[in-house]
């Protein structure tokens, strides 16, 4: 059963005049290409099908919103890293990015992290974008299901201790719903935040 019976993908948008209106409260979630950002969707929303999954690095090309509720969204943004593209569309992601960024309605970013990798450069890069905006970040150490127990504890203290308070963490699996009810309460508590 889905946690947000009315969960729905919205559109795709291309440039800033196509983002729905500046209202409600919406969150913003990014990571490494592949990392796992639709399987995160899929899995919070409870709808296996909500966010399209692909193995290629890549896919997400432009600025999807998801509204989990009236006036509550997610979005998607672009992998960095892997993913390929033209300078001029990598141009164009950041500006898409930089207007998301202006929003009032943006409460937090989710930033999933592959846990097989760990933090990396690009990783840190967006933490301090959303350090600038004075940004709540979470991070989701996905696909932590395949690492062993004493290693995924072992991650998870390291990234802490990496992160430095700039944002929280936990494990994360999509596939086994391993910390699926802590993310939930995050999205749930920056959603319902006075505000929104």
């Amino acid at each position: 059963m889905s946690v947000y019976p009315s969960a729905q993908f919205l559109f795709s948008a291309a440039a800033a005049a196509q983002f729905p209106a500046d209202s409600g409260a919406e969150i913003a979630i990014a990571g490494r290409s592949n990392a796992g950002k639709s399987s995160a969707i899929n899995s919070i929303t409870g709808r296996h099908a909500l966010a399209r999954t692909s193995k290629m690095p890549g896919r997400t090309r432009l600025l999807n919103f998801f509204e989990l509720s009236p006036g509550k969204r997610l979005v998607d943004l672009p992998g960095y890293g892997f993913a390929e593209g033209r300078p001029a569309d990598r141009d164009d992601w950041a500006r898409l990015i930089d207007a998301l960024a202006a929003r009032a309605c943006l409460r937090g970013l989710l930033m999933v992290v592959d846990s097989r990798r760990g933090l990396l450069a690009g990783d840190e890069t967006l933490l301090g974008w959303a350090q600038g905006l004075e940004l709540a970040v979470h991070v989701l150490l996905s696909k932590s299901d395949q690492l062993k127990r004493a290693e995924a504890r072992t991650l998870l203290a390291q990234s802490e201790a990496m992160l430095a308070g700039r944002a929280s963490a936990q494990l994360f699996s999509a596939r086994t719903g391993v910390g699926l009810d802590e993310v939930r309460g995050t999205v749930d508590a920056w959603l319902s935040a006075p505000g929104s």
